[in-house]
């Protein structure tokens, strides 16, 4: 069996029961050494088999290779394994192969819910899931996408925001976001959430200070009634109170 686990934003608290158990029983652990390092407390005397960035074929191929050996695989991967991340990388090669494999996903908290939770509730109402990360997807498919979720109103969580190679995505993303939005919606991040260093902040469009922000960062921006109220951002469901 393969299992594809997500393992959440980081901290063990905020795994799943189903995660911690199946990285438990699972003799053979796959990931990026970086999320090894999350659950090194409880790799004792398995097999691991991990590899640096960029290298998401090669780890599939390899827990797809072990786990068709009649082994329990768990192939790990940060947040919600089916948002960004191994679950559907492993599915398509199993379909390019025309393989069968029995694959079992298990769930992870992904960085919009992590980061929402400690910003407070700015995901109650309808929001979106965009990547700027263009290593797989055109920018100009993505800028076209940040236009339609802007032009809707959507609450739209950012993720893979902005990086060193990557220094000015946040800012086009930000300048299209603004032909439809006002420049004081409200802006939370959750920088490196539930890790050490963790960063949470609400501010607005024309007050995000770009420069903190980077590849650990996830960015919501609000709808147009989004609001802050005791420091907490909030985007009413729509009662009437």
């Amino acid at each position: 069996m393969l299992y594809i686990v997500g393992l959440g934003p980081g901290d063990k608290s905020k795994m799943t029961q189903e995660a911690i158990d199946v990285i438990e029983k699972c003799p053979i652990i796959v990931g990026y050494a970086t999320y090894m390092r999350l659950v090194k407390d409880m790799l004792d005397g398995k097999q691991i088999v991990s590899t640096g960035m960029r290298g998401e074929m090669e780890r599939c191929e390899k827990a797809i290779e072990l786990a068709s050996d009649n082994q329990d695989v768990a192939l790990i991967s940060s947040g919600d394994a089916g948002i960004y991340g191994m679950a559907g990388l492993v599915m398509e090669m199993l379909a390019h192969k025309k393989q069968q494999l029995e694959v079992h996903v298990v769930p992870g908290v992904t960085a919009s819910i992590a980061a929402a939770a400690q910003l407070g509730a700015p995901l109650m109402n309808d929001f979106c899931h965009i990547s700027l990360s263009n290593l797989m997807t055109p920018w100009e498919v993505i800028t076209k996408r940040v236009d339609a979720a802007a032009k809707a109103d959507f609450v739209i969580c950012l993720y893979n925001p902005r990086s060193k190679g990557r220094p000015n995505n946040l800012r086009e993303a930000l300048d299209i976001i603004l032909k439809y939005k006002s420049p004081d919606t409200i802006v939370g991040y959750g920088k490196d959430v539930a890790r050490p260093k963790e960063i949470e902040k609400i501010t607005t469009i024309k007050d995000l200070d770009e420069e903190d922000i980077n590849m650990t960062t996830i960015v919501i921006v609000g709808n147009k009634n989004t609001f802050v109220d005791d420091g907490r951002m909030v985007t009413p469901r729509g009662y009437t109170l």
